[in-house]
């Protein structure tokens, strides 16, 4: 029986966005609203990297600057990668994912869950494996 080791390190960011859902009978949220969403990036995998990281926090920060640079006091709904979609906090977390995985060319970790609260109580997460 092997011992099997996971790291896994975590990150966080928050900023103002709005959006409307676009579901029939979407009560109030069918009305533009704001929201403190906080993202949280999640990697996990079994190895460190030649420096003793899982990933490097400032690369992860970076990556965080660009996906806040990106949605940050914007209109969800307008975004082309929301173009047909339903503006969900699940959808956003995805889409998330898919920014932050094109930003890491040869990852250690091998695992992403992307997190976005969408208030104090609510969140929706996405996970994924990342490839070498």
């Amino acid at each position: 029986m092997t011992d099997a080791h996971t790291y896994e390190l975590t990150v966080s960011r928050a900023f103002i966005a709005q959006h409307f859902l676009t579901v029939p009978d979407p009560g109030p949220e069918g009305e533009v609203n704001s929201h403190r969403f906080t993202v949280e990036l999640q990697f996990a995998g079994p190895e460190l990297g030649p420096f003793g990281y899982l990933v490097n926090i400032d690369d992860v920060h970076d990556v965080l600057d660009d996906v806040e640079d990106r949605y940050r006091d914007t209109l969800l709904n307008d975004l082309p990668e929301f173009e047909g979609l339903n503006p969900s906090v699940e959808h956003f977390a995805r889409l998330i994912g898919d920014r932050v995985e094109s930003a890491f060319e040869d990852p250690t970790p091998t695992h992403l869950t992307v997190r976005v609260w969408e208030d104090d109580d609510s969140w929706a997460s996405h996970a994924r494996s990342l490839d070498a």
